[in-house]
């Protein structure tokens, strides 16, 4: 038991910060911005570390059921955090476009930001880095799929049909990912995973230690740490409206926040697997992620809109449409050979770059 206490120290600490703000909630929203701003930053750091041990316990649950199970639990646990958060903020600010930047802002950090730094980074330690092509071809037409029917077609639908259009939305997405997950964990599930017997047995590295913990206590750890999750965004949505109120911030800054946040482990086990040439698992999660968020974030805001009667903006602004294209367009030339490299790590972090640059002047 002790053990246990001490290796959930984040998620303790999280459950009494959450605790801690709901008692003094009133002091932080009429405390001034600068209070609301201080608590923002504090609350957002507890919901990444308390994310951190969510990630750790689908990690444990992943390595237990192994390829491609496993990164489905990790991409659709940090979905599930992005989906909470997210809910939250639109039942106490509504704003048209915070959907549809959350997920763009999401796809630019897994696609340009993860898979950038991280085949960077596994370059310059390990020069070309093998990976299975069919996952990132199959990744890639799939989210250019979702995205323009979710995203770009949005543009050209009246409004007076956005119900129906919605409604087709919602089935389209819910269709793309049930035959997308009968083909990962069935036939094709091959395409997902890539080992590397020869290099194994040439150096005489290790087998990869197995996780240890019970999958019971990861399954209830990790329900539990969405839940705290949850009610720390519930505090956190408000001190940052009213800390950003006025300020003249630009209206991605929320958004690039949500998609940050949920993708924080994300990026760490992608580091990490790329220091250790494992970049199959990067593109797992990458591309996975990018197409979950799409594919499964879609059909419950658009379902949430219909329940409310107020449609969200999912259209992509002219510029979201342009770096969408290009990253798409630069990850099929680089992910072609089943090889990466620290030049294509840096092509998309440079785009990475420019998206932030973009978000920061407003477009």
């Amino acid at each position: 038991m002790f053990q246990v206490v001490k290796q959930e120290v984040f998620l303790i600490a999280a459950l009494l910060m959450a605790a801690l703000a709901y008692a003094v909630e009133g002091s932080l929203l009429h405390g001034g911005r600068a209070v609301a701003l201080v608590a923002t930053g504090v609350l957002v750091l507890t919901i990444i570390l308390a994310s951190v041990r969510v990630a750790h316990h689908a990690e444990v649950l992943a390595e237990k059921v192994g390829d491609p199970y496993g990164t489905m639990i990790l991409t659709l646990s940090a979905v599930l955090v992005e989906v909470v958060i997210l809910a939250i903020m639109m039942s106490h600010e509504p704003s048209a476009t915070l959907v549809r930047d959350t997920i763009y802002a999401a796809v630019m950090l897994d696609l340009n930001g993860i898979l950038g730094l991280a085949a960077l980074m596994g370059g310059l330690r390990h020069g070309e880095q093998s990976y299975n092509d069919d996952s990132a071809r199959t990744y890639s037409v799939m989210i250019l799929t979702a995205m323009s029917v979710s995203m770009v077609v949005p543009e050209f639908i009246p409004r007076e049909d956005w119900r129906l259009y919605s409604g087709f939305t919602i089935g389209a997405m819910v269709l793309l990912y049930g035959v997308f997950l009968r083909m990962q964990v069935g036939a094709h599930s091959y395409f997902f995973s890539y080992s590397y017997p020869e290099k194994r047995r040439r150096k005489g590295l290790p087998e990869a230690p197995h996780a240890s913990g019970s999958r019971g206590l990861s399954i209830a750890l990790l329900c539990v740490g969405v839940v705290i999750i949850g009610a720390l965004a519930e505090v956190m949505s408000q001190t940052m409206n009213v800390g950003l109120k006025g300020t003249g911030a630009p209206p991605m800054l929320a958004a690039l926040l949500v998609a940050a946040i949920s993708a924080s482990p994300e990026i760490l086990t992608a580091l990490r697997a790329a220091l250790a040439n494992r970049m199959q698992s990067v593109v797992n999660i990458a591309l996975g992620a990018s197409l979950s968020t799409v594919i499964l974030t879609v059909p419950v805001m658009e379902a949430l809109a219909l329940y409310s009667g107020q449609p969200f903006q999912m259209a992509m602004t002219p510029v979201q449409t342009l770096m969408v294209f290009i990253t798409l367009i630069v990850a099929a030339i680089n992910l072609n050979d089943g090889e990466t490299n620290a030049i294509e790590g840096m092509t998309h972090f440079v785009l990475f770059a420019t998206f932030i640059m973009l978000s920061l002047i407003g477009l």
